[in-house]
């Protein structure tokens, strides 16, 4: 859990890298700064954690480019003490940004060997959910909404009624939606039955997996 002057360096190094590439928000670039990406990865892969590229970890998954994190982090426009739902917990990493952003976070993995290696980790380097759940990102989670922001770090085929259903009026729900690449796309709640929807770009996520292993 070494976290030297050199990896600040780095980190410092990848937030300038990140707001050349269109990121402004300070909170969000102040997040990068701060949280010890190499941590969340294999140790074989330190040497490359502060490269704005996405790694692979535990149970065929990754961990997300810094830049993908940086833009849904920045998309959602999270303001301090707002309810967020994250559907894939993963590695942490996005999870421990959204903290850095003060929100009262709910977050749900549903890779079994992941969510006990996560939910175990992020704790040590001080980094607490109101929630960690093992369950279906599919589902949502009826029972803490509604939710100011909702945002899904996997691939989805669609576009999840739960979790439309689960959005405030005036909340966000940031998603990637399709297949093999899929398209971010930004839904804000206008009334119950009223969605204002923005396509933002072509992005390469792993899938969204249904049910739990």
């Amino acid at each position: 859990m070494r976290d030297t002057s050199k990896h600040q360096g780095l980190r410092n190094q990848l937030a300038s890298v990140l707001n050349a590439k269109g990121i402004v928000d300070d909170k969000v670039l102040n997040a990068v700064r701060k949280i010890p990406r190499h941590l969340f990865i294999d140790s074989s892969f330190e040497s490359h954690a502060y490269q704005d590229k996405a790694f692979p970890i535990a149970a065929d998954q990754t961990i997300s480019m810094p830049y993908t994190v940086a833009f849904q982090s920045q998309t959602l426009e999270v303001k301090p003490g707002e309810k967020v739902l994250e559907i894939g917990t993963g590695s942490g990493y996005q999870t421990a940004v959204l903290l850095e952003l003060k929100a009262e976070l709910y977050s749900i993995e549903r890779q079994r060997e992941l969510f006990k290696k996560t939910s175990l980790f992020l704790p040590k380097l001080g980094y607490n959910p109101k929630k960690f759940i093992f369950g279906d990102g599919y589902k949502g989670l009826p029972e803490q909404a509604p939710f100011d922001k909702i945002i899904v770090t996997a691939g989805a085929p669609f576009v999840p009624k739960p979790l439309l259903s689960q959005l405030k009026i005036g909340g966000r729900l940031l998603i990637p939606v399709g297949d093999t690449t899929q398209i971010m796309t930004l839904f804000i709640r206008k009334s119950s039955k009223e969605f204002e929807k923005h396509e933002l770009g072509d992005f390469a996520f792993v899938p969204m997996l249904q049910k739990k292993n």
